[in-house]
């Protein structure tokens, strides 16, 4: 019949055969593949359907099991036998119909109990730190704006997966092929952060030196970093998973994986800092086993909760299509690394020029980039909520919802700044006091919230913008501003303004560099096309820029 049919994605699987009777695979009339009749042919369908393989004869045109379960299957009306489908995860949200503020929220909302979930490690290790004393606090200064960086190569490779799968799902193209993909993502990912963690102890105690770290200060950040370095991959994994499920346009998964590395970190930080529980007492190396240990556990948790879910997995061969997927990846994924990189990688070298000014402002000012960073978390879910937005209405050819999105994602930008802003002017001594235990770090961070923080809008219409145009497949632009915010504007401000300004003249180079990447942001996006507007001052820029773009 022609009724209702089940579709798996397995390209293997001979055409006849993707077109099974769903509601009545035992009805009379039902044939089989190669004139097996009736029970050859529901036969098959059970088997497949309890986990069994064909018998050895059609191996050929074996299904997947684990395509070919509640999870996996995608069980719609179709018009005829020409009609082709997508084999998508049940799970999969449509983002490309309904209201484009829904589309936004429904992957953005989740997200920010995720992101505020990790960034609430550095806080925590801050705070239990500073405990301890300034110099583990002045310790975390250093090793926050390095890890951030590295940390940022795991996030631009989790946005190259991301956009691929996002113009796939969007494109409905074939549902195994997207499995395939999100798993290349995950082995090239782990691959890259052995080498890269690698890397890192190695480079450990001459980058820190670079940067200004003294002999006391060095004591606590090297047994931190060991820890650290071994926890990369686990690190990779976990957020490429992540990027497969916010694909997917489940954003409530990916949140709650991050919670779960976040929690188990923070249990785990003051028993293994002070040694309590009969544990050993470790210091500075306590926090950084207590990371290892909960991206250990995320990751597994994360990689094994895809699988399940069918968001990746292979039918047939492993390697099929992995140039293809590397190049879509990497194509994304390697400019938007360094983009990532850039902003983190800068703040180390502003660190460096607050450390001309002493060891209580390097205190104060990576107290009040934690706070910062806390604040940035509904911007930072935005930017993991538009990626899927833009990647699936692109995919699907519909540009003008994926410009209807930046409209909506821009406008919270600003509305939020404001109310940040007004909220640590008047409480900035307070907050800052809760991170800072010395009374002078904490007047210098608080100095920092008060001023930096309402531009703090600029930035995040920087990074929504930018996670914009890596799902559009415009990573290249990212990168650039990001580059030019830090390499022409906030680096060298810093340290022109240390010199003549001391500590002032830093949160004037922050505020700088965060309103000339919000106009960056703006000419930007109007030139690849995510955004409409006849402003002279953005539209004229933009088209000076290559017309490729759009």
């Amino acid at each position: 019949g022609r009724g209702e049919r089940i579709r798996t994605s397995d390209p293997l699987l001979p055409k006849q055969m993707r077109y099974q009777a769903a509601l009545r695979p035992d009805a009379e009339g039902f044939s089989g593949v190669g004139g097996g009749g009736e029970g050859r042919a529901a036969g098959i369908f059970r088997a497949t359907r309890r986990g069994h393989s064909l018998p050895p004869d059609r191996d050929e045109t074996r299904l997947c099991p684990a395509r070919l379960n509640a999870s996996s299957i995608a069980i719609r009306d179709t018009g005829g036998d020409d009609d082709a489908g997508t084999g998508m995860a049940d799970d999969t949200k449509n983002l490309t119909e309904g209201p484009i503020w829904r589309a936004v929220a429904v992957v953005s909302a989740p997200m920010s109990l995720g992101i505020f979930a990790v960034l609430s490690i550095g806080l925590a290790d801050a705070y239990f730190l500073g405990q301890v004393g300034q110099t583990q606090l002045a310790a975390v200064g250093y090793i926050y704006p390095v890890t951030a960086a590295i940390t940022s190569l795991s996030i631009g490779l989790s946005a190259g997966a991301n956009a691929a799968l996002s113009q796939a799902i969007g494109r409905q193209d074939d549902g195994a092929s997207v499995q395939r993909k999100a798993l290349h993502a995950i082995g090239l990912g782990t691959i890259l952060a052995i080498l890269i963690g690698l890397a890192t102890w190695l480079s450990t105690p001459w980058l820190f030196r670079l940067i200004g770290a003294d002999d006391a200060v060095m004591e606590e950040i090297r047994p931190y970093m060991r820890w650290w370095a071994m926890s990369y991959p686990f690190l990779i994994a976990m957020m490429i998973a992540n990027s497969a499920f916010r694909a997917h346009g489940n954003g409530l998964t990916a949140a709650l994986m991050m919670t779960v590395a976040a929690v188990v970190n923070l249990a785990l930080d003051p028993l293994l800092i002070f040694g309590m529980w009969g544990l050993p007492e470790l210091g500075t190396g306590g926090a950084g086993l207590a990371t290892l240990i909960a991206r250990v556990i995320a990751a597994v948790v994360a990689v094994w909760w895809a699988w399940r879910r069918g968001h990746i997995g292979w039918c047939g061969r492993l390697f099929t299509n992995l140039r293809e997927s590397l190049r879509e990846i990497l194509k994304v994924g390697l400019p938007a690394s360094m983009s990532n990189a850039i902003n983190p990688a800068g703040m180390a070298a502003v660190t460096a020029a607050v450390a001309t000014l002493g060891e209580a402002y390097v205190a104060g000012f990576g107290a009040a980039t934690r706070i910062q960073s806390l604040a940035f978390v509904p911007l930072l879910a935005l930017s993991a909520g538009i990626g899927p937005v833009v990647g699936q209405n692109w995919g699907a050819k519909k540009p003008e919802r994926a410009r209807a999105a930046m409209r909506v994602t821009f406008g919270f930008c600003l509305v939020y700044g404001l109310g940040a802003a007004v909220l640590l002017f008047f409480g900035a001594d307070r907050i800052a006091g809760l991170v800072a235990s010395e009374g002078e770090a904490a007047e210098h961070a608080a100095a920092y919230l008060r001023v930096v923080a309402w531009t703090f809008a600029g930035y995040g219409i920087l990074v929504t913008a930018n996670a914009a145009m890596n799902a559009r497949s415009r990573a290249v632009y990212s990168m650039s501003l990001s580059l030019g915010r830090i390499g022409l504007i906030y680096l060298p401000f810093a340290w022109i303004g240390v010199m003549t300004l001391g500590f002032t003249g830093i949160l004037l180079a922050a505020v700088a560099a965060n309103i000339v990447a919000a106009w960056a942001s703006l000419v930007a996006t109007r030139a690849t096309g995510l955004l409409e507007t006849e402003f002279a001052a953005i539209r004229g820029p933009a088209r000076l820029l290559p017309a490729s773009a759009a």
